[in-house]
């Protein structure tokens, strides 16, 4: 399992979607989830860089999961995911505060339809009001921007998780370009 995520955080750090020592990966494997620990960092995983811990409820090993565990473990409860990939996208981030709405319309034809309107969510880092909100939202979209932090995709497997990360960066990137050439004129 830690081989899959370690391919992906690698993935992550060398397309420029998270630094190193920021964002987390999980996968559910029934009432548990593996993740990565906190301050891991994604482009160097190791067997040792991650935890085993509840769904159902906290764990003593939870100390030292990434602090975004209670979102991860809220979302599996609530949605039939089996992987999330938490990321700290630039252009994603950059559009959450941009945005004057609760969601980001991708003006790009793949974005329209894949992601359609991507919503934007709010709450603390780690917190129980993000865990709410985002499992929430992504009840009905399989990904889901936090504002000012990063983007949440989820996923049947982790490569799903993946690209959908990767074309939320790619639609929010593409917005940006647009409006920023749009208001030029």
């Amino acid at each position: 399992m830690w081989r899959e995520i370690s391919k992906i955080g690698k993935k992550l750090v060398d397309n420029g979607l998270v630094e190193s020592h920021f964002g987390n990966i999980s996968v559910r494997t029934g009432s548990r989830m593996v993740i990565t620990r906190s301050g891991a960092a994604l482009d160097e995983i190791n067997e040792n860089s991650v935890v085993e811990v509840s769904i159902e409820g906290s764990s003593p090993l939870d100390m030292i999961a990434s602090s975004e565990a209670v979102v991860h473990r809220t979302i599996y409860k609530s949605s039939p995911a089996l992987a999330i990939v938490h990321a700290h996208c630039p252009f994603a981030v950059t559009q959450s505060l941009l945005a004057e709405a609760d969601n980001i319309d991708p003006v790009d034809s793949e974005g329209q339809y894949f992601l359609g309107s991507i919503p934007i969510v709010k709450g603390g880092i780690g917190s129980d009001e993000l865990a709410i909100n985002l499992s929430t939202s992504l009840a009905s979209n399989k990904a889901a921007i936090v504002y000012s932090h990063g983007t949440f995709a989820t996923g049947k497997i982790l490569g799903e998780a993946y690209v959908l990360t990767t074309q939320i960066e790619h639609s929010c990137k593409i917005k940006y370009w647009y409006d920023l050439a749009k208001n030029r004129n």
